[in-house]
């Protein structure tokens, strides 16, 4: 494996390669608080078929840590995607999104098809943002976004993560969302310490991770800002109507039945947590069904197909791998 920076258009980005690896171009692009790490052994395993690379988002991994303008939506990420692809000359790639590489990668599908072979989504953020919306057609609860944003991250967590604390003393250590969220409690993962280094690649602020917080009258009282990572998934900010693309290149939906992060009934949705009584206060706003959302909105468009991996949580790559390659090279081919 070869950690390559490569000059674009827009920053200086870092892509993992496997040197000599020919074939048709697979790009791999990584969700939050992560990095093209956590697509290592995908890589490995399509080296003898295709030329997979996988690249680290800005402010995550090795790459130029431009600040996140979130009232563009996921657009600093998949425009730096489509430039990347145009600095090494490929006239069609195949796409895999992880998580909000997901909706980087849609957005990236959304703004320039005709350079998309085909789409891999796992465990996609939904096409209507996280957090702030109701309803399979992803319908605003508020119409300033609140219940979505930077200001529903945990301090705590987000003080581990910029201190890059790797123990498991605290229940938000980087180490212990991964086991608890990032994969099904009880999974086990090899190099563990290799995704947790990886996570802490994340660069924290109001420009990156988890962004500047706003506030709202209407409960829960915080509503998403202009920068960041969490910003730029709020509704009011990250929307797509997938219907209008043309080409509509074929996508394979790949998703974790036992996700706690993208699911109808998130532990990360504030709304839900407030249906449960973890969040005080609540009026009875409904959660966000991320999944269904995310299945009118591939409905819609046409050109899909789902698979769902029993006993897997947010990362079939690393929970099922031989599950997950089979899908993926059977799409790809």
């Amino acid at each position: 494996m070869k950690n390559e920076r490569i000059a674009t258009s827009r920053l200086t980005q870092n892509v993992l390669t496997v040197p000599g690896a020919e074939g048709e171009a697979v790009l791999f692009v990584h969700g939050n608080v992560s990095s093209s790490a956590f697509w290592r052994d995908a890589l490995r395993a399509l080296a003898g078929t295709h030329r997979p690379m996988a690249v680290d988002l800005r402010g995550f991994g090795e790459t130029d840590p431009e600040p996140v303008d979130a009232t563009r939506g996921l657009r600093d990420y998949s425009d730096d995607v489509l430039a990347l692809i145009d600095a090494l000359a490929l006239d069609r790639v195949h796409l895999v999104g992880w998580s909000m590489g997901g909706g980087v990668v849609l957005q990236a599908l959304r703004d320039r098809p005709a350079v998309v072979a085909s789409v891999t989504l796992v465990n996609p953020v939904s096409p209507y943002g996280f957090g702030g919306t109701e309803g399979a057609d992803g319908t605003l609860t508020h119409a300033d976004g609140t219940g979505s944003g930077a200001g529903g991250a945990n301090p705590d967590f987000v003080k581990l993560l910029a201190e890059g604390d790797r123990s498991e003393e605290s229940p938000l250590a980087p180490r212990n969302v991964f086991r608890t969220a990032y994969v099904k409690p009880g999974a086990v993962i090899e190099d563990e310490d290799f995704y947790v280094d990886s996570m802490l690649t994340t660069r924290v602020g109001e420009g990156h991770y988890p962004g500047d917080a706003a506030t709202s009258t209407a409960w829960p009282g915080l509503a998403p800002g202009t920068r960041g990572v969490l910003n730029c998934l709020a509704p009011t900010h990250f929307r797509l109507d997938l219907t209008e693309i043309d080409p509509k290149p074929p996508i394979l939906w790949i998703r974790g039945a036992d996700d706690v992060i993208v699911s109808d009934t998130s532990l990360f949705d504030l709304a839900h947590l407030g249906v449960l009584g973890v969040i005080p206060g609540s009026p009875g706003t409904p959660g966000q069904p991320m999944v269904t959302q995310t299945r009118a909105a591939l409905t819609a468009y046409g050109n899909y197909r789902e698979v769902v991996l029993d006993d897997c949580g947010h990362s079939p790559h690393l929970e099922k791998p031989a599950e997950f390659l089979a899908a993926l090279g059977a799409h790809l081919t």
